[in-house]
């Protein structure tokens, strides 16, 4: 193959309480990219959205994902990759992984899906250290994997795939940017014993509640005592949303990622619709653009549409 198409798309990481550790792939929305083998040994990077990111691969999330792989390899060929973001940078929806996960999918392809999934993860993880300072596998685990996932493990790579439950995921994006490395630096250094404790039993239910198909179980664990009480001033209204959408019959849920971005689970589609016209509804009121998006959980992440 010289060439392969596919859809990177967005993804949730943390899940509320597993910070770091666990992440989510939805349907939409997803980056479009396209990567071609070359015969000389260059990497060029070129982007068709308006994003303005850098295309000198050394400062493109995919660009050195794809040096690393030529690095590790010591291909004679390099890499061109095309890419057409719709996840916007800063969303909290994964958008530096869907273009590090898509590159090294990328390639993998055009070179005879030489690595697994764990080394894939691996060489993403150079992209997500570009973009927020930290190698974090949370949004590219379910990007590569799809479904739910839980990274046991990010020295050496170790990513457990988990059951995905039958429910509705609704996700606002307000227009306000929310950097990654910028909400890592305002986390605690410190926490008490007793949220540890806590966060812990959470971690515990949510993964129990997950892979036994227990809403109500999923339901009780989404909370966090740790990094969400500190994050959530950053996104406006966030507390509105989260309380709005819990009486309109949500199961739970919080900050995507490190935000702006909120999700919630919910078991119906009438529930999750509900909770899309309320976030749409209460940014509206100050004036504030959003995009609500309302999808199941994407069961295979990175899809190949043409090669």
């Amino acid at each position: 193959m010289k060439k392969v198409k596919l859809q990177a798309p967005a993804t949730v990481a943390n899940l509320v309480c597993g910070f770091d550790i666990l992440g989510m792939a939805i349907h939409e929305p997803y980056d479009e990219m396209e990567i071609r083998l070359l015969e000389t040994p260059e990497i060029i990077i070129r982007h068709l959205d308006d994003f303005g990111l850098p295309e000198e691969p050394s400062k493109n999330v995919a660009g050195v994902v794809l040096l690393k792989i030529q690095e590790h390899l010591h291909l004679k060929n390099g890499f061109e990759a095309i890419i057409n973001k719709k996840i916007k940078p800063g969303s909290g929806l994964g958008s530096s992984a869907a273009s590090a996960a898509g590159a090294a999918v990328g390639a993998n392809a055009l070179l005879g899906n030489i690595f697994s999934r764990e080394e894939l993860v691996y060489f993403a993880m150079f992209g997500e250290e570009l973009a927020s300072g930290v190698k974090h596998a949370d949004n590219i685990a379910p990007c590569i994997f799809g479904g739910i996932t839980l990274v046991k493990s990010s020295h050496p790579v170790d990513i457990i795939p988990l059951n995905a439950p039958d429910l509705f995921v609704t996700a606002v994006h307000p227009q306000v940017e929310v950097k990654t490395s910028d909400a890592r630096q305002i986390l605690k250094k410190n926490i008490l014993l007793k949220d540890a404790i806590e966060q812990w039993g959470n971690i515990a239910g949510l993964v129990a509640g997950i892979q036994k198909n227990d809403v109500g179980l999923i339901g009780r664990s989404l909370n966090d005592v740790i990094v969400e009480p500190i994050r959530s001033i950053l996104i406006p209204k966030f507390n509105e949303i989260k309380e709005k959408s819990l009486k309109l019959g949500a199961l739970g849920g919080g900050i995507s990622g490190s935000g702006p971005s909120i999700f919630m689970l919910s078991e119906k589609e009438e529930t999750s619709q509900k909770i899309e016209e309320m976030m749409k509804s209460v940014y509206d009121e100050i004036v504030i653009e959003s995009f609500v998006y309302v999808s199941k959980i994407n069961p295979t992440g990175i899809k190949i549409i043409e090669n």
